[in-house]
């Protein structure tokens, strides 16, 4: 049987342990604090974790997102809508335990979905077969198999032209959590429309239908394009802007 690794999202998984032990406390006088206990953050994420790698007889990697992120100078309020939001207050500690009981990896200027995206794709980083665990749905845009453990019984697979697709179908929504508008006016259906035909030609012309030009379709991509191993320098450690030619549709 051929080796299995599952690519987590520590992002996520580290944000709902220290979320769901935080408690608050009523001191009387007015006085409220919030109370963590990290051993509780820490047993959640091995019964996590741990099940599934049982469930799948897989060893794990954790990604983890660095505090700065290229996509901001391709879009400057990229997350912006995120600035005010506070961490959970065990968050850091129990991330830096997380990355002592597995292999975690962690990336300047990158998400860790973008880590997830290059690992999950590259031939030789890690051998086997690769499974993505995330509940994020950018993760439909990377080619391979993808488990969403909140809705899915099993892994799903994405050919490459399928996760081109979604690439495609996020440039046109945009990503309203992430802070990126897409194409003014675009839903889910108008994005179904036009990818009808699944092209970058029928999205730059969805965006100068609206008085936008390719440019500005470019940078909502950018913003939308989890990285894949292709969309890395590994020896300048830079990420290859993505481009129209880069589709496997291309011509």
């Amino acid at each position: 049987m051929e080796h299995l690794t599952l690519l987590i999202d520590g992002d996520i998984v580290c944000y709902e342990a220290t979320s769901a032990i935080e408690q608050e406390i009523d001191w009387g006088e007015d006085l409220w604090t919030l109370h963590s206990n990290l051993d509780e953050a820490k047993a959640l994420v091995e019964t996590k974790v741990m099940g599934w790698q049982e469930r799948f007889s897989a060893d794990a990697v954790i990604a983890f997102s660095d505090s700065t992120n290229f996509r901001k100078t391709v879009y400057p309020d990229y997350k912006g809508n995120r600035k005010s939001k506070r961490k959970p207050l065990a968050y850091k500690p129990l991330k830096q335990w997380m990355e002592g009981v597995w292999e975690s990896y962690q990336r300047p200027g990158l998400e860790g979905d973008d880590i997830l995206g290059i690992l999950a794709t590259h031939p030789s980083a890690i051998r086997g077969q690769k499974i993505i665990v995330s509940i994020d749905k950018d993760m439909k845009t990377i080619p391979g198999y993808v488990w969403n453990p909140d809705k899915d019984d099993e892994p799903v697979f994405y050919s490459t032209e399928e996760a081109d697709y979604w690439h495609l179908y996020q440039t046109l929504t945009g990503d309203t959590t992430d802070g990126y508008p897409g194409l003014p006016g675009c839903g889910p259906k108008g994005a179904e429309k036009v990818l009808e035909d699944p092209s970058w030609k029928a999205v730059v012309a969805a965006y100068e239908k609206k008085g936008l030009t390719e440019d500005d379709a470019l940078v909502q991509a950018r913003c939308a394009r989890i990285l894949r191993a292709t969309d890395y320098d590994y020896r300048k450690k830079e990420v290859k802007l993505w481009l129209p030619t880069d589709m496997a549709s291309a011509t």
